[in-house]
């Protein structure tokens, strides 16, 4: 029973194992066949296209030989044209070679005529050119020479102008510097004699009293702002100092410089530039 159930299984799947055969056999076919189709449609449109495109280019090559066959037959027709005419000038020329010869001989001798008197022509025209030219730049460099000498006058009486206030200036600076210096310089020396006085009379009143630690060291902050003051306005009058002396090197220097564009020596100036009373300044 078992065997003659699986047998008839096994004949039931083989009938639809070979229904589906049969059946996707079929498909295969028709895609083939549809496939074929297509190809050959595809390859009788590109033959037709190549066809049109080839006859296309036969047309066009056929119209191109006509129309250069044309063209040849034109060009060989101005050729028998010009071949008429040249045999035609070749006859004119060998009748004029004689009388051209004879003109050509002339004409050497007119251009021989013509090269001296175009030669003598152009030497009077270039020196009647060389003439104009050197008798303006005559007048110019006469005008020149007048304004130059104008100038002249003009800026040597500025010259002797500014050497003259120059001069006034200088003498009132270093008159004025040198007073101002002197101050200075005297208002220096008081202030430090004072304050070797102060310090002396400080050493004595220190050394004299019987002051406890606190106040001296109060006493001392004190003395020592006093000092710092002090030496504050000395350093401020050493600078003041300094600063005049810069200004008056600086005007002297600026005085050498004009009196050297000028051309003016400078060996009888009798100016000298101040030191500064400031170490390292």
């Amino acid at each position: 029973e078992i065997e003659a159930k699986y047998t008839k299984k096994m004949q039931v799947l083989r009938d639809e194992l070979d229904l589906r055969r049969k059946t996707e056999i079929y498909e295969v076919e028709e895609r083939k066949n549809s496939h074929i189709s297509e190809l050959m449609r595809n390859h009788e449109k590109a033959f037709n296209d190549i066809k049109n495109y080839y006859n296309d280019i036969t047309l066009k090559n056929l119209a191109l030989i006509s129309l250069l066959k044309d063209q040849i037959e034109e060009m060989k027709k101005k050729e028998n044209h010009l071949e008429k005419e040249k045999a035609d000038v070749l006859l004119q020329n060998k009748q004029l070679k004689e009388p051209l010869q004879q003109a050509q001989e002339q004409v050497f001798e007119l251009q021989k005529k013509l090269a001296h008197y175009d030669k003598d022509k152009e030497a009077l025209t270039n020196t009647k050119a060389r003439l104009k030219v050197t008798q303006k730049e005559l007048k110019d460099l006469q005008w020149e020479h007048e304004v130059l000498e104008q100038r002249f006058s003009k800026v040597q009486a500025e010259r002797d102008e500014l050497y003259q206030k120059f001069t006034k200036a200088i003498n009132e600076v270093q008159q004025k510097t040198g007073f101002k210096n002197l101050l200075l310089e005297r208002k220096l020396k008081g202030l430090l004699s004072v304050l070797e006085k102060k310090e002396v009379e400080l050493s004595e009143v220190f050394a004299g009293s019987n002051l406890d630690p606190g106040a001296l060291s109060l006493v001392s902050h004190k003395l020592e702002d006093v000092l710092n003051s002090k030496n504050t306005t000395i350093k401020d009058l050493q600078f003041q100092l300094a600063r005049v002396c810069k200004a008056h090197n600086d005007m002297l220097q600026t005085f050498e410089a004009k009196l050297t564009a000028f051309g003016i020596p400078l060996d009888n100036l009798g100016i000298k530039p101040l030191a500064s009373p400031v170490p390292g300044q």
